[in-house]
C-alpha cells in the first residue's frame, strides 16, 4: 500500500508540473472519426505495398495507452479503445519538437487522441504514424503490472472498471451478455410477446418462495419490499387481456452469496394465455437454440467448464420421482413413503424442519443427489403441490402439479408451470403458506388479497416461466461464477487500510 501511495504522489506531482507548463490534463470537445477495431478489420490484411499504393486518409482515433516504449527520438505505444488495440509510432521529426515533448511526458493509462496514417513496421505490425497527439485524460493511478495483470478475484469484482481495461476476455463476456439479452428479446417479440414493466417495490412480496429486502416509504407511511419476482403482476396483466407478456429485469432476494447466487439478479419471466407447461417445454428448447445460433456461431454444442453440452432438441425429461430413483438412486419406497423420505433426508445430513412436509423433503433430497448430475439439458416435471403454491394441480394426480424445472450444467436454469387460475384454490394455497410461515418458514408466501380478487375476475388458462438470465450468460460464456457475468456484484464492504 505504501508503494502505491508513493507512486500516486509521484503521479500527482507530475500532473501539477504539467499544469504549470500550460498543459490541460482534462480537455473536452475533441472528437474522433474511427474506432480502432474498424481500422484493424478494414486494413489489417493489407501489406505495406498496398498501403503505399492506395494510402487511406489519416485517421483520428482515441484510446488508453496500454504499452509504452521510448527510443530517444521515437516512441512506440499501444492504445486501446472499446473496439480494439493498435500500435502508434511517435517520431520527433513528424510531430515537431513541442508535440513530441508532450508525448515524452505521457504515462501508461493516459487517454490520448491521435491523428495519423497507416503503415507497417519492419516486424509487419499495423501501425499509426502519429501526426498529432492530444492528451485527453491524465492517469493518476497506475494500471496493474503488465505480466501479472489483475489476478485477485475479489479485486477484479470490486474494481470492475480496471478489470475491463486490462482483461479483454472480461470485456468480451459482457459484450456477449448484451447479445444474449438482445437475442432473448428478439425471440419473444417475434412470437407476439409484449415487453412490460411491473413494480420493483411491492406492498406484498410474491411470486416465489424467498426472503425479501424490506424498506419504508415515508410519504405513504408503509413498509415496502423489493420484489422477489414479477409473477403476480404479470398474471394480473393476463386478467386484463394482455395474452402474451414478458419482463426482463431485476429481482432481489435476501439470501446468501455464492457462485450461483447474487442478492440482485436478472430474471426473464413470460406468460402465455391458452398454453400449458408442455407448450413451454417446446418454447424453451426453441429459445435456447435461438440464443445459441445468435451468440455461439450457430453451434448447438456449448463447452462449459470442460464439459460439452448439447442443446439439440428434444431434451431429456424425468418426473421428479423418476429422477430421484433413476438418477439419485433413492429406493422407490423412500420416495413414496413420507416417513422413509424423512429417514433418507436425515441420512444425508439434511435438516428436517417441523413445517416441512413430504414434498418439501423430496425436493431437498433432489437438490443434493440429483441436480449436480444433470449436466445435459433436462426437464424435471410434476413437482409436489406443497412446493408449488402458484401452479395448477395435475388432473390425474392432484398431489402433484403441472410444472417443470430445467437443469443444465448441474444447476437450475428455468422454472415453469401451468398457472393456477382458480381463486378458491389459490386462497387455500396461500392459507397453507401462512401456516408454514407461522411454523418458521420465512420464505413461505404471504396472502395477497388483491391477486385473489384479480383471479375472481377471471384469468384465462395460461402457462408461465422464469429463466435466470445470469445463469444463461454463465452457460454461453463458460463462466464458473455468477459474479463473472454481473458487472458489479455485491461484496462485503472494503476493509480500510
Amino acid at each position: 500500500m505504501e508503494e502505491l501511495s508513493q507512486v500516486l504522489r509521484e503521479r500527482l506531482a507530475k500532473a501539477e508540473q504539467m499544469e504549470r507548463e500550460g498543459i490541460c490534463l482534462y480537455p473536452n470537445g475533441y472528437t474522433v472519426d474511427h474506432a480502432i477495431g474498424s481500422i484493424v478489420n478494414d486494413f489489417g490484411h493489407k501489406s505495406q505495398e498496398e498501403l503505399e499504393s492506395d494510402p487511406p486518409a489519416p485517421f483520428l482515433v482515441a484510446g488508453r495507452i496500454m504499452a509504452l516504449r521510448s527510443f530517444g527520438r521515437s516512441i512506440f505505444m499501444h492504445i486501446q479503445d472499446g473496439s480494439g488495440r493498435i500500435q502508434v509510432y511517435c517520431q520527433q521529426n513528424t510531430l515537431g519538437k513541442d508535440a513530441y515533448a508532450l508525448v515524452k511526458k505521457l504515462d501508461l493509462g493516459d487517454i490520448i487522441r491521435v491523428r495519423g496514417t497507416l503503415f507497417r513496421t519492419k516486424t509487419k505490425e499495423l501501425t499509426l504514424l502519429a501526426q498529432d497527439v492530444v492528451l485527453l485524460t491524465k492517469n493518476l493511478r497506475p494500471l496493474p503490472e503488465k505480466y501479472h495483470g489483475l489476478k485477485d478475484v475479489e479485486t477484479r469484482y470490486r474494481q470492475r472498471y480496471v478489470d475491463l481495461i486490462v482483461n479483454p476476455s472480461v470485456r468480451d463476456t459482457f459484450v456477449k451478455r448484451t447479445q444474449i439479452v438482445q437475442a432473448v428479446r428478439q425471440f419473444l417479440s417475434s412470437r407476439g410477446f409484449l415487453e412490460v414493466e411491473t413494480p420493483m417495490m411491492q406492498i406484498i412480496p410474491g411470486g416465489a418462495t424467498a426472503k425479501p429486502f424490506k424498506t419504508f416509504h415515508n410519504a405513504l407511511g408503509i413498509d415496502l419490499y423489493l420484489r422477489i419476482a414479477p409473477e403476480l403482476y404479470l398474471k394480473r396483466l393476463l386478467v386484463g387481456g394482455f395474452e402474451r407478456v414478458f419482463e426482463l429485469n431485476r429481482n432481489f432476494r435476501n439470501e446468501g452469496i455464492s457462485t450461483q447466487h447474487n442478492p440482485e439478479f436478472t430474471m426473464l419471466e413470460f406468460y402465455q394465455a391458452y398454453a400449458t407447461f408442455e407448450d413451454l417445454i417446446t418454447l424453451t428448447e426453441q429459445l435456447f437454440v435461438h440464443v445459441a445460433q445468435q451468440v455461439n456461431g450457430g453451434r448447438l454444442q456449448v463447452t462449459y467448464q470442460g464439459a460439452t453440452i448439447d442443446l439439440t432438441p428434444p431434451w431429456r425429461r424425468f418426473r421428479l420421482s423418476e429422477a430421484l430413483t433413476e438418477i439419485g438412486q433413492i429406493p422407490p419406497e423412500a420416495v413414496h413413503d413420507p416417513d422413509a423420505t424423512a429417514n433418507v433426508a436425515r441420512s444425508l445430513n439434511l435438516p428436517v424442519e417441523k413445517y416441512e412436509g413430504h414434498g418439501k423433503l423430496l425436493t431437498k433430497i433432489f437438490d443434493l443427489v440429483v441436480e449436480p448430475k444433470l449436466v445435459q439439458p433436462t426437464f424435471i416435471t410434476h413437482y409436489p403441490l406443497e412446493v408449488s403454491p402458484l401452479s395448477r394441480k395435475n388432473d390425474r394426480e392432484p398431489h402433484l402439479t403441472d410444472r417443470f424445472e430445467l437443469f443444465i450444467a448441474g444447476r437450475e436454469m428455468a422454472n415453469a408451470f401451468s398457472e393456477l387460475n382458480d381463486p378458491r384454490d389459490q386462497r387455500e394455497r396461500f392459507r397453507r403458506q401462512l401456516e408454514a410461515r407461522e411454523a418458521g418458514d420465512e420464505e413461505a408466501h404471504l396472502m395477497d388479497e388483491d391477486y385473489i380478487r384479480a383471479l375472481e375476475y377471471g384469468m384465462p388458462p395460461a402457462a408461465g416461466e422464469g429463466i435466470g438470465i445470469d445463469r444463461m450468460v454463465m452457460l454461453f460464456t463458460d463462466s464458473p461464477s455468477i459474479r463473472d457475468v454481473i458487472l458489479f456484484p455485491h461484496l462485503r464492504p472494503e476493509k480500510k487500510q
